[in-house]
């Protein structure tokens, strides 16, 4: 669904898809990628692995690139999904640290696409621990959290405010993918 904001499209969480969310959110497009889209990425990367993992009867729900009832996505489906839109993922250096990511450059030349984050999660009270993706996108000339577990996306003041974020993402032990606009 929408957001307030009719310039920024954003999807909000529904079980354990946030990588879904996150790339439509990445791509400012409802449908950019679907749950069968992405299971069918995930179906392909079994296929391609040449050291295949016996088949057992939890093997209809736990696959190794997504729970088919949860979704639950893994690195592999997103790198191969950007791949398909002609992007690249470029994993962030954390010794390097945030201000060493070129935030500034203008959206329409930018090679930075957006970022996409994986971040430990805690729910139910710290009980069930986890990982989830956030999207962040510069639009219209505005970096935005788009996080499907926020009600409405985050607009950041400034890209001081970003570096800080993304410094606090790398101290939380999560990590950073710069989605770049070639993949040369």
């Amino acid at each position: 669904m929408a957001s307030e904001d009719c310039r920024v499209y954003h999807e909000r969480q529904k079980l354990q898809f946030c990588l879904l969310h996150a790339l439509n959110n990445l791509f400012q497009e409802n449908d950019a990628f679907t749950r069968a889209h992405l299971n069918a990425i995930s179906e392909k990367l079994v296929l391609d692995e040449p050291n295949r993992e016996p088949w057992t009867p939890l093997s209809f729900v736990f696959k190794p690139h997504h729970n088919s009832v949860t979704g639950n996505y893994d690195i592999n489906v997103l790198i191969s999904a950007m791949e398909e839109k002609g992007k690249s993922v470029v994993w962030h250096d954390h010794r390097n640290g945030a201000s060493s990511i070129d935030l500034d450059g203008p959206e329409a030349t930018h090679k930075l696409m957006g970022i996409v984050l994986n971040v430990p999660v805690r729910r139910f009270g710290g009980i069930w621990k986890s990982r989830h993706w956030v999207a962040l996108r510069k639009i219209n000339e505005s970096w935005y959290n788009l996080d499907s577990d926020l009600h409405t996306p985050h607009t950041f003041k400034d890209t001081d405010e970003v570096r800080q974020f993304l410094d606090n993402v790398i101290n939380d032990n999560g990590e950073i993918l710069l989605v770049m606009n070639d993949r040369n």
